[in-house]
């Protein structure tokens, strides 16, 4: 494994078990404005996302929806790895690298409703981490496990600091009981390091069902108390979205119900937190995973 550049400030995917502990990154970061009124940024400081009654219009929903119908089933996309099937079938789960592969995603990822979000929070320009779309088809749809997305960045990845956000924008109705978003309030405060060495190539795993880099249900039950044994559970229309901090604990359920849930999924990172060599893992993982070109968006 090549040294990261920069010192570790979060440890973790070691053989023992380490303690949690606070953040030393700002949630929020000093910014001109953007989207967000004061009280929106107050709810994120304190819970770790915020929820956006309306991201981007009816025709938008729509022509981002059969864009996203047309890639799952592009020959030349799903010959790639950045498509990603089901642990336990062939329906499409995830579809990575949309803004690259789709002009039409591109200009909706740099609009200001979207990246002014990231930037206003973050408090400088941003570039795009990652972007996906993920689907939960009726029925077959499963469950995410409960993970820091900043943990797997930092160790998989390189990144610095929890220092980025991710913008979740409902194509389809999110509702309680489709498989939408959980979110543990106030966890983004505790960074919580996990136990196992990375194994190699562990994105081709991972990103149908995720094993390392999760929490033990004794630290996620630690992180529930915390938070008065609250876990929100994040729904709205189509056309809505969420924005939530790197470091929340998060993950969903199943979808057994007949209504399909399908969301694009854009990760915003700042330009001032640019990866280097990935803290906890042998080798860095696919551009279209996490991207190495940081040209600020929008």
């Amino acid at each position: 494994m090549t040294a990261p550049t920069v010192a570790d400030r979060y440890p973790t995917r070691r053989a023992e078990q380490l303690p949690a502990h606070e953040r030393p990154d700002p949630v929020v970061h000093p910014s001109a404005g953007g989207p967000l009124d004061a009280a929106a940024c107050e709810r994120f400081e304190r819970d770790g996302f915020v929820v956006v009654e309306a991201l981007v219009d009816r025709r938008t929903v729509a022509a981002l929806l059969a864009e996203v119908e047309r890639l799952a089933t592009d020959p030349a996309i799903a010959a790639s790895e950045r498509v990603v099937r089901e642990p336990d079938g062939d329906d499409v789960r995830s579809v990575f690298d949309v803004h690259r592969t789709s002009p039409l995603i591109a200009s909706v990822v740099a609009s200001p409703s979207m990246a002014g979000l990231a930037r206003q929070l973050l408090g400088s320009d941003v570039y795009v981490h990652q972007s996906r779309v993920n689907r939960k088809p009726g029925f077959v749809g499963k469950e995410f496990s409960w993970h820091s997305d900043f943990e797997t960045w930092h160790a998989e990845d390189g990144m610095p600091a929890a220092r980025a956000v991710s913008v979740s924008l409902a194509l389809t109705p999110n509702y309680v009981h489709n498989g939408s978003l959980m979110i543990v309030p106030g966890s983004h405060r505790t960074f919580v390091p996990t136990v196992g060495l990375t194994p190699g190539d562990h994105y081709r795993s991972s990103l149908r069902r995720q094993q390392v880099g999760v929490p033990s249900p004794e630290q996620l039950a630690a992180l529930v108390d915390a938070a008065g044994g609250e876990i929100a559970v994040v729904t709205g229309p189509a056309g809505s979205g969420v924005v939530f901090d790197c470091n929340a604990m998060h993950g969903s359920s199943g979808n057994i119900t007949p209504f399909p849930r399908t969301n694009l999924f854009v990760v915003y990172n700042s330009v001032h937190n640019t990866l280097v060599e990935p803290f906890a893992a042998d080798a860095r993982r696919p551009e279209f995973v996490a991207s190495r070109d940081f040209t600020p968006v929008g």
